[in-house]
């Protein structure tokens, strides 16, 4: 559990990014939604593209932006034992710097991941980068290593035969690291200055992908962690249990999701809770219609967008009840992400559709990149950011 220090300066305190950056796996606050206008409706390998970087190796682990950069993680060599953090800048795609680390853990996987599977995290001037393999580096935006841990090594017991996803979040000083799995399972906050253990809860045993959402709970930070049995909030500086709820076929992929006083959690049935004064959470409503998939829904002016097998569903947030449904085809393992009134949903095959949100929906386009497409969009800096299996695309209208 001793990290490797390799600079003994403290840390600056975690500072926030700017109200336009992309800091972490779906955007700020993990809402995926964006304030950006103006962005373009139709693209294509060539249309609208500003410009086109290729990657070391594969990777399903989504892009974050802040302060005119750009930071990826991909995994190459033989099993993907070998581990890249990279930076561009976002303004022309040039390749700042490259880190390089050699796979310490498991490196088993199923073969539509990778184990660049989780998506790094950014305060602004620090980079969190953690791997399906359990290695864990902190870096300063100019690739210098601050620490690093081999989480596998430290938790010998840690197993995910198909690979481990879940990306991390940061809460002020804490690096929140789901590592749910089926074997030694639990959640870790890790001091961001050091690498070290702030605290440890133990969590269900089970093969678990769902990234945890921060919020505020009675004046304290809380980590909202969701497994299929249950969704509990954790002091985000002290690892206590603030509220917990036990449920059945809860989502084990998508991450929940906030409108107002209510935790929206995928599942079969999807829920809607509201915490009480006294920390127990009421059911809302609860609703077939928001079946869990691998995408997260998103929540955007009172309504709750979600991926389906075939499509999108839209339902009111406060109800549950279903507005409409509208069929897309199918191929979703990114999570959909909204700006400027628009649903932008990335496909397995390499398109993104882009529709018009409203009382009834409208297909504005769909834009084929003609390679595989996982991740999750980011956008940023008037851009959408697209990572395929071999490339980071950055997409803007021309000027």
């Amino acid at each position: 559990m001793k990290p490797l220090i390799i600079s003994s300066t403290l840390f600056l305190l975690a500072c926030s990014t700017n109200a336009g950056d992309w800091p972490q796996f779906r955007g700020p606050g993990g809402r995926a939604v964006s304030e950006e206008k103006g962005l373009p409706v139709k693209w294509s390998v060539t249309e609208n593209v500003r410009w086109r970087a290729e990657l070391p190796g594969r990777g399903v682990s989504s892009p974050v932006v802040a302060d005119g950069r750009i930071y990826v993680t991909a995994a190459s060599m033989y099993r993907e034992r070998r581990l890249h953090v990279l930076c561009f800048d976002a303004a022309n795609g040039e390749k700042m710097w490259e880190r390089q680390l050699a796979a310490t853990g498991n490196t088993m996987r199923h073969p539509k991941t990778s184990m660049a599977a989780p998506t790094p995290v950014t305060d602004g001037r620090h980079i969190y980068a953690l791997f399906a393999t359990g290695d864990l580096a902190a870096f300063n935006r100019d690739g210098d290593l601050l620490w690093y841990r081999a989480l596998q090594r430290d938790y010998p017991d840690i197993t995910n035969q198909v690979g481990m996803a879940a990306s991390p979040v940061l809460a002020g000083e804490t690096l929140l690291l789901p590592l749910e799995n089926a074997g030694d399972s639990f959640a870790l906050g890790v001091d961001v200055k050091t690498g070290r253990n702030r605290w440890k809860a133990p969590r269900r045993r089970d093969i678990n992908w769902v990234t945890p959402l921060v919020t505020r709970f009675r004046g304290k930070t809380a980590a909202l962690f969701q497994t299929a049995g249950d969704i509990t909030a954790y002091d985000a500086d002290t690892g206590e249990i603030l509220w917990s709820h036990k449920g059945n076929n809860l989502g084990s992929v998508p991450s929940p999701a906030l409108i107002d006083d209510l935790v929206i959690v995928p599942g079969t049935p999807s829920v809607a809770l509201r915490v009480s004064a006294d920390s127990k959470p009421q059911v809302v409503w609860k609703s077939r219609k928001l079946k869990a998939a691998y995408a997260s829904p998103v929540v955007y002016q009172g309504r709750i967008y979600a991926l389906t097998d075939i499509g999108i569903a839209c339902l009111d947030a406060a109800t549950g009840q279903e507005i409409w449904r509208e069929r897309l085809g199918h191929g979703f393992s990114a999570s959909p992400v909204i700006a400027d009134g628009k649903l932008y949903i990335a496909k397995e095959e390499g398109d993104t559709s882009v529709v018009e949100l409203g009382d009834k929906p409208k297909i504005l386009a769909n834009n084929d990149l003609k390679e595989t497409l996982l991740a999750t969009p980011a956008i940023a800096n008037g851009a959408i950011y697209l990572r395929t299996e071999k490339h980071l695309y950055c997409i803007a209208v021309k000027r």
